[in-house]
């Protein structure tokens, strides 16, 4: 059976203008879903990365790459899925109408989540993460647990093949 699974793409892409339009136009002119995308420079101005999560079967992702592959702009298509990655997401968190015991509580979690403090303020405070995004998944489904007013912005992940055997 062809199971719906999360999927990972690379791409080196030519930087110019309209390529990301092309490509997220690309995943919805077939109505496929992109979870995450980003996308930087790379140590060449001329070719930026994208990276993209999207959710699919076996069949359907074989149809993406390969229409990937057919634009002019696209320079390489790595399938990240089964290979050893290390990937990361930027997230930040707004924690508001905060007590002073929230305050504590909010330290404590940034410390066990390895999160950064980075602004503060009177009823407030501001939480940077970089994880992974289950582990963000996590952090989120708490914080909404614990304090009443949380906004949550999230860049979406970047990856990089790993040199070592680690995996995501």
């Amino acid at each position: 059976m062809n199971s719906m699974k999360k999927r990972w793409l690379s791409l080196y892409v030519e930087n110019q203008d309209g390529v990301l339009s092309k490509i997220s136009g690309l995943f919805s002119g077939k109505s496929y879903n992109i979870d995450s995308l980003t996308v930087g420079t790379t140590e060449d101005p001329t070719i930026s990365r994208m990276t993209i999560a999207t959710v699919s079967d076996d069949e359907t992702f074989e149809q993406i790459k390969k229409q990937l592959n057919r634009l002019v702009e696209v320079i390489k298509v790595i399938d990240f899925t089964n290979v050893f990655v290390r990937m990361k997401e930027i997230m930040y968190i707004k924690v508001q109408k905060c007590t002073p015991e929230d305050k504590v509580e909010c330290f404590q979690i940034a410390e066990t989540f390895k999160a950064k403090v980075i602004d503060y303020g009177k009823d407030s405070l501001l939480l940077e993460f970089v994880q992974t995004a289950t582990k963000n998944d996590a952090v989120v489904k708490l914080l909404k647990e614990e304090f009443r007013t949380i906004e949550v912005v999230r860049g979406g992940s970047v990856g990089i093949e790993s040199i070592s055997m680690m995996e995501r």
